[in-house]
């Protein structure tokens, strides 16, 4: 009988497969490392950079918003190709394990802290301000408190030798996440997210999105976490 998928199960039971050999098998932990610049070179980009004044002058930041995207498109492509290459040649190492989620967290917390930080926090005419990324703290509070919750169930479960992999809910997690992040820097590369403006709405909508689906994220983790404490001594 197969195990159940739902419940992690011990190392020693999954099938490795065959290990590929070669110098390219290096190339999952070389797509980890490059999106650490990636993250990195993000990270610096939105630390030093301001969305302008929403005033009669106003003139979208297509530039810095493009680059942006750009950045985080391809840390999201690295992500997407390591584990696959990883699993597929059967070269998953203990650089990878530690780094890749790293990396991962990196990327992604990143953008939406930096999202809901000053450098969107743009002056309105009315003297009001606007986070015109739409994310604001407490929503970046929720999706790095979501990842440290499972990074610890993850850590506690793997050092009794149980795998405890990403689910489904996590992968499409990711995929919501970086969507959000993605669409709300191309919307403001060209858009006005004034209230009341047709951007403004989708800005909304994608954010809160993330932040749900983020948040239900940790469901499932949590069930197999109570299945396995139940199941193992």
């Amino acid at each position: 009988m197969s195990p159940d998928p739902g419940i992690a199960t011990p190392r020693a039971s999954l099938n490795a497969g065959s290990r590929a050999t070669g110098w390219w098998v290096e190339l999952p932990n070389i797509l980890t490392v490059t999106r650490l610049v990636l993250a990195g070179a993000l990270i610096v980009l939105l630390s030093l950079w301001r969305y302008p004044k929403l005033d009669g002058a106003f003139t979208p930041p297509t530039t810095v918003m493009l680059w942006s995207a750009g950045l985080f498109s391809l840390g999201a492509l690295t992500d997407l190709l390591d584990g696959l290459l990883a699993r597929r040649w059967g070269v998953i190492s203990k650089f990878g394990r530690i780094m890749d989620p790293f990396a991962d967290k990196l990327l992604v917390v990143g953008a939406f802290g930096l999202m809901a930080g000053p450098a969107f926090d743009c002056a309105l005419p009315s003297g009001k301000s606007l986070q015109v990324s739409g994310v604001l703290p407490w929503m970046a509070i929720v999706i790095l408190s979501r990842e440290l919750l499972v990074t610890t169930i993850r850590t506690v479960l793997e050092a009794r030798g149980i795998d405890f992999s990403a689910s489904l809910s996590g992968k499409a997690k990711m995929v919501v996440q970086c969507g959000c992040v993605i669409g709300v820097f191309l919307i403001l590369s060209f858009a006005n997210p004034m209230p009341g403006m047709a951007a403004r709405a989708v800005i909304d909508v994608l954010v809160w999105t993330a932040v749900i689906v983020t948040a239900l994220s940790v469901v499932p983790y949590a069930l197999r976490a109570i299945q396995v404490s139940a199941a193992t001594p």
